[in-house]
């Protein structure tokens, strides 16, 4: 049996205490508190990663009475195992004193069987999970994957067989301000693609979390979908330390913005996929503007778009870089286009040259400073 931890809603302890809040749902509603109902037949979930992503799906999760287990580095498990879980949703928080976390997959397994895995991992830490995972490979569920990028998936399949894949993502803006607190800023939802046999019950216990979770039927639409969103002022922000609003504000470098977008439609058109909209985030509209539009009314639309989606919140590549990571996921994002477009007989240089900088600050070849706030020496770089 998998504890899921004990649950409180601060200030005060929800009745009934334990035994009550691991048999609730979660509903939340915008600018409601969220309220409790029974739910019957809990999954048992295995997350890989307890940060941002990790830790709102788990402990939304547990609120809505489903059982979780979290996998974790040492320093981060032990950490989570002395403060608990806060989950901060709209305003109100809501605290998970004893989440069930190990640093050990051999630990971890010991107190299943799990029906599904959640990757919720960056994506350069995929192989190295996967290394570990291998020798358990007849004991692992079904992964969903929620990760950003287009290759995680095939990764994980040739590792644990396509059968144990489920493609996702998550459209849903989550912070972390502290170390054991996430906060929900924008609740958008979850994509679950349609494609295995326990999409539809994953559906049904994402959503008793009110996680607003949607079937598609094609991952490949859906994933490549939603890289379209991840690559807007992303890259660019990271290398230039500037805001997306600033990016797009300047015409240079809306251009480039433009370019790199432009790339991976064409890739996506060569795949023959069709853009989806995603949960509460209209993908469809954001490559009709991009493809179709003058570059200044796209300009005003992304600039309005953008700016509303992020609430002033820098991007995920900048946030990475400037806390002290030594690995981006700019590989798994301007990289997959560039990779994808060689594959298809074509370049993609706007991306290469976003990708390829920001990797090169990453790994310490180019100085930051170089870049910070210096759009001219970007785009002298994007003229050659």
């Amino acid at each position: 049996m998998i504890c899921c931890g004990v649950i409180f809603r601060l200030p005060s302890r929800i009745p009934g205490g334990r035994s009550e809040t691991r048999k609730a749902k979660l509903k939340v509603k915008m600018g409601k508190n969220p309220t409790f109902t029974p739910v019957s037949s809990p999954i048992r979930f295995l997350i890989f990663g307890a940060g941002a992503v990790g830790a709102y799906i788990g402990g939304s999760l547990i609120l809505g009475g489903q059982q979780v287990v979290f996998l974790e580095k040492p320093e981060a498990c032990r950490r989570l195992k002395q403060t608990g879980l806060l989950l901060n949703l709209y305003g109100q928080e809501y605290a998970i004193r004893q989440p069930v976390v190990f640093d050990s997959l051999d630990q971890a397994l010991e107190r299943g069987p799990y029906d599904a895995g959640i990757f919720a991992l960056k994506s350069f830490d995929t192989r190295p999970a996967l290394a570990d995972i291998l020798p358990y490979r007849e004991q692992m569920p079904p992964v969903l994957c929620l990760q950003n990028g287009v290759e995680n998936e095939t990764l994980i399949a040739a590792a644990l067989g396509a059968e144990r894949v489920i493609a996702g993502t998550l459209t849903s803006a989550v912070s972390r301000p502290e170390s054991n607190r996430i906060a929900l800023e924008r609740l958008r939802g979850v994509g679950i693609a349609d494609t295995h046999p326990l999409s539809k019950s994953l559906v049904e216990a994402f959503n008793t979390a009110s996680l607003n979770a949607r079937l598609y039927p094609s991952a490949p639409a859906m994933k490549w979908s939603k890289l379209l969103t991840n690559l807007l002022a992303n890259a660019s922000s990271a290398i230039l330390a500037m805001t997306p609003g600033e990016i797009f504000a300047h015409p240079g470098l809306y251009r480039l913005e433009i370019a790199q977008l432009r790339e991976t439609l064409r890739v996506i058109k060569a795949l023959q996929l069709n853009l989806v909209d995603l949960p509460a985030t209209p993908v469809r509209a954001l490559g009709a503007a991009v493809q179709n539009l003058p570059l200044w009314l796209s300009r005003q639309f992304l600039m309005r778009t953008v700016g509303s989606a992020r609430g002033g919140k820098m991007p995920s590549l900048y946030i990475d870089l400037h806390s002290g990571r030594k690995e981006s996921e700019v590989e798994f994002l301007n990289g997959a286009v560039v990779r994808q477009a060689q594959k298809l007989g074509f370049s993609a240089p706007a991306n290469r040259l976003l990708g390829e900088t920001l990797s090169a600050i990453v790994r310490g070849e180019i100085s930051g400073e170089r870049f910070a706030r210096q759009p001219d020496q970007l785009l002298a770089l994007w003229r050659k």
